[in-house]
């Protein structure tokens, strides 16, 4: 496994699912800044670690020596503490990074300012401005399993994953509704197109066929990893960066299916009525347009690109292992944050329901 097991990346995606939940709540420092003008720093929100340390060096450093303006870091990413500022007036960071369904809760929630005006969507790739958030890299969530355990045929999908019969063996998903959900349906054969917004009675009843064989549902990471590492599970949903590291580091043979993953995005967002406003969006700007720091940052966080023109500054490796490589990319289903919106609530409590009767 690479470096960016840190704590604070091991903590990253984590938190996205517990946000969801409304159960990710930090507590606020004693110390915060007042709302006043800055022309020389912005604060930005970060995840820590090696996460942090990749984006000061290709994305923040870049913004700081073309403008002069000082990036100072707070980790790690706290919802909670985004939607505090936005009432208390009082800020600790100008920028931070959402995922799909978040960014989808906090636009809704008035916790972010608008892009509208202040960023030219016209000169960044289709569909970078979401729910006012700048997409500009995104992981995936698709199987892995054991050649070992399949000796008479493989799986090749999200329906084979739910296939017991011609698929025995146990299984491990991430306790995380807003994919689990996506990944039930489309066993179930709903095409990409009409996943969203989900049919939850048609989606737990698919659940309520594979809970049987579910031997563990992770929350981090590394757990993940050494459930398919040490062959406690036959078959796993699981991040992508997680699944290429083991496919290529364990003596374990494992076969990674990209068909049907899906896609999540992260979207970097300003923080609502922070007086810094106009220089976040300025470095906001700077990091959709650094394709060649893209890159870099990408090939340390094992995260996909969203400006196409980031691969042309990829190693062979890291671009196949993107999973916004266009022969995964086309193969996949990008998650809609804003679609699910209404649903979000509803979803993490008829979850919580579900997996514990």
């Amino acid at each position: 496994m690479s470096d960016r097991e840190s704590k604070f990346e091991l903590s990253r995606r984590h938190f996205l699912g517990a946000s969801l939940a409304g159960t990710a709540v930090a507590a606020l420092p004693p110390f915060m800044r007042k709302a006043q003008a800055d022309d020389n720093v912005l604060y930005v929100n970060t995840w820590g670690g090696n996460w942090e340390k990749a984006a000061q060096e290709f994305l923040f450093a870049p913004f700081t020596h073309d403008t002069g303006i000082q990036i100072r870091t707070v980790s790690p990413i706290s919802f909670a503490k985004l939607a505090t500022q936005a009432r208390s007036g009082q800020y600790e960071f100008d920028v931070t990074t959402l995922g799909l369904a978040e960014i989808a809760r906090a636009n809704a929630a008035n916790l972010i300012e608008p892009a509208q005006g202040n960023i030219d969507e016209s000169k960044l790739w289709p569909g970078a401005v979401y729910a006012n958030g700048v997409a500009t890299h995104a992981f995936a969530n698709l199987i892995a399993y054991h050649k070992n355990s399949f000796p008479n045929g493989h799986p090749h999908n999200w329906a084979d994953f739910w296939d017991l019969q011609t698929f025995p063996g146990s299984r491990s998903l991430q306790r995380y509704p807003v994919r689990v959900l996506a990944f039930a349906l489309m066993a179930d054969g709903v095409p990409p197109e009409q996943l969203f917004p989900y049919d939850l009675d048609r989606a737990f009843a698919a659940l309520d066929r594979i809970k049987p064989a579910i031997r563990v549902w992770w929350t981090q990471g590394p757990q993940s990893q050494q459930l398919l590492r040490d062959t406690e599970v036959d078959m796993i949903g699981i991040w992508n960066d997680y699944a290429t590291n083991i496919q290529e580091s364990s003596e374990q043979p494992v076969e990674v299916i990209w068909d049907q993953a899906l896609i999540d995005k992260s979207c970097w967002v300003v923080a609502k009525g922070t007086p810094r406003a106009h220089n976040a969006w300025r470095l906001i700007e700077s990091i959709a347009h650094n394709a060649e720091g893209m890159a870099k940052f990408c090939a340390v966080d094992e995260s996909g690109p969203l400006n196409p023109e980031a691969f042309a500054h990829m190693d062979a490796k890291s671009a196949a292992n993107a999973p916004t490589n266009q022969a995964h990319l086309s193969k996949a289903v990008v998650l809609d944050g804003v679609a699910l919106l209404p649903q979000l609530d509803e979803i993490a409590a008829r979850f919580d329901r579900w997996i514990s009767s």
